[in-house]
This record gives structure tokens, C-alpha cells and sequence, in this order.
């Protein structure tokens, strides 16, 4: 019986390490499966670029992100860049693990092998900004780019919590930005304190910034956070915890497929996808429909060829 070969692109750094220090048992539990691992460290691009350019041709089945939304980010930006279509497991193992939320993928080390060794998939929506992809979400104005602030031994040693007091420490600084938007479904201008892109559910650890969204329907759901008194930001604060702030007189929300983003502001506006620094502002997003085939706890793919 022939082996199979699966690449896994692990990044050492992220979360508390736990993933690292229980590499050999998920190299032996592959082969205990008859799989073979080629394991990559995420932080050695020009290398991810050389595997990725013939994974296809070495006869790799699969590819296993493990690490936060910012290792799978650079995964996948990484396979569509060297036109690389194979599935991808993911093992959620980051600071953030908002993507693998969405698919209710475990932190558990016996059961990520046991979803990665097994043929369920579903196809999923990948975002592009400035030709740079995104599989959760892009971000901009304040507030926005906490992640790329946070000190990594914090990030490391608090978790998600270091995320939410940054965030805090960042609310006196909060400035309003003029921003026009054109899509379809919405155009005008705005004075924002900041702008969320969901392709999926949660962000930053929080589960329910966009509870209604779908990573397989072809739209980016679009939240607008406008300037606002500080008086009114416990209430908005209360809606977003609730996960009904779309109803908020403050936040626009609209579904798209495409949409453009300008603006005249004289500042450097911070710009984020997926927990990594972004692109230069004017950006224009858009939705890939079913680009990505994911490796999940359940088949939800019919007629599939995976």
C-alpha cells in the first residue's frame, strides 16, 4: 500500500508551544496511518516558496497549517502565489484562531491528527486586498492593528486577553478617519474609527463580529464603526459583546462581493489581514468564491473530487 506525503507548515513561535513540543507524536501518529509529514518552519519564506512551487509535482497530498490566523494567512498566500491547489488542514495552535473557530476545528492534539488523517472537506471563500489574500478577515483605522503592537512574549504568555488590553490602551487615541467607499450595495462617504472585512465569524477572539456571515456564500460582510462620542462606545461596546451591533446607529453594515476604499486623510492608516500588517489605502477588496478546499470535522462537499 503506498504511502501518502503531506506537508506541514508549522510556525515555532506561536501560542505557548505547545504544537512544538508534540511534533515527533504527530510526525508518529501520521505514520501510524500510513503517512508520511514534511514538516516546514513558517518562518523561512524563500523555503515555503521552493515546496510550495513543486508539492503538486513531489506527490503531496495535503498541506497542515499549524499556528494563529497569521500562519495560515501566509500559507495560503503562499500556495495561490505558486498556483499550488491542494487541501489544507489546519491545526489551530496561534494566539488567534479565529479561521479554525469557524469549522469548531479542536485545540486537542489526538484530535487535530484524527480530522487532518481523514477525507471530510468543505470549500471556503478567500478574500484579496491589493492582490494579498485573506481567509478571515482585513481590517483598517484604529484600534485595528493591536495584533502587530502586542509584544509576542505577551501574545504568547496572555493570549487573546493580550489582544483585548492593547485594545484598551489604544481608545484615548482614537481619532476619526474619512474614508469613501464604493460597492454595489453601499457608496458614500464617512468619518470611521474603524472598518472590519469579515469572511468569517469572529476576530480577534471575540466569536460573534459577524455571527450571520458565511465563508462559502461569496460575500464579505462589512462592518463601518463611525465617529462617535465616547460616551456612546460602552453601548456600542455592549451591542458588540451581544453580537448585535449591526443594529447600532454608529455601525454600517452591508454585504458585498467587491467593494473599493479611499481616502484623502493626511495620517498613516493602519491596515491588517488576518493579524498581519495590511496594505497601502486606496484598497480594493474582493471576495473568491469556494477558492480554498478545508479539511473540517464533517463532509460538506458533494460531488467532490477531493
Amino acid at each position: 500500500m503506498k504511502m501518502k506525503k503531506v506537508l506541514l507548515i508549522y510556525n515555532p513561535k506561536a501560542g505557548n508551544g505547545l504544537f512544538k513540543a508534540n511534533l515527533d507524536k504527530i510526525i508518529e501518529e501520521f505514520q501510524k496511518k500510513r503517512t508520511l509529514v514534511m514538516p516546514v518552519r513558517a518562518d523561512r519564506p524563500a523555503v515555503m516558496n521552493e515546496v510550495f512551487r513543486t508539492a503538486e509535482r513531489e506527490g503531496l497530498s495535503k498541506v497542515i497549517a499549524a499556528g494563529g490566523d497569521g500562519t495560515i494567512n501566509m500559507v495560503v498566500n503562499t500556495m495561490l502565489n505558486n498556483g499550488t491547489n491542494l487541501p489544507v488542514a489546519i491545526f489551530p495552535s496561534g494566539t488567534a484562531n479565529d479561521f479554525a473557530h469557524y469549522f469548531d476545528i479542536p485545540h486537542n492534539i489526538d484530535e487535530m491528527v484524527r480530522i487532518a488523517t481523514e477525507e471530510n472537506y468543505t470549500y471556503a471563500d478567500v478574500g484579496c486586498v491589493n492582490g494579498k489574500y485573506f481567509v478571515n478577515v482585513a481590517a483598517m483605522g484604529f484600534l485595528v492593528d493591536v495584533s502587530q503592537k502586542t509584544d509576542p512574549n505577551i501574545k504568547n504568555t496572555l493570549g487573546i486577553m493580550s489582544y483585548h488590553l492593547k485594545g484598551v490602551s489604544e481608545v484615548p487615541k482614537l481619532q476619526p478617519i474619512p474614508i469613501k467607499i464604493e460597492s454595489a450595495e453601499y457608496s458614500g462617504t464617512e468619518k470611521m474609527y474603524f472598518m472590519l472585512v469579515m469572511n468569517g465569524k469572529s476576530a480577534g477572539g471575540f466569536k460573534r463580529v459577524a455571527p450571520e456571515a458565511r465563508i462559502d456564500d461569496g460575500l464579505l460582510d462589512v462592518l463601518l464603526f463611525r465617529e462617535m462620542s465616547l460616551t456612546e462606545l460602552p453601548g456600542l461596546l455592549f451591542n458588540f459583546m451581544q453580537g448585535n451591533h449591526s443594529e447600532n446607529k454608529n455601525v454600517i453594515f452591508f454585504r458585498t462581493s467587491k467593494l473599493r476604499l479611499e481616502t484623502d486623510a493626511d495620517i498613516d492608516i493602519g491596515t491588517d489581514v488576518d493579524g498581519e500588517k495590511g496594505c497601502e489605502f486606496p484598497l480594493d477588496i474582493t471576495c473568491i468564491p469556494k477558492k480554498l478546499c478545508i479539511n473540517t470535522l464533517r463532509k460538506d462537499m458533494e460531488g467532490s473530487n477531493w
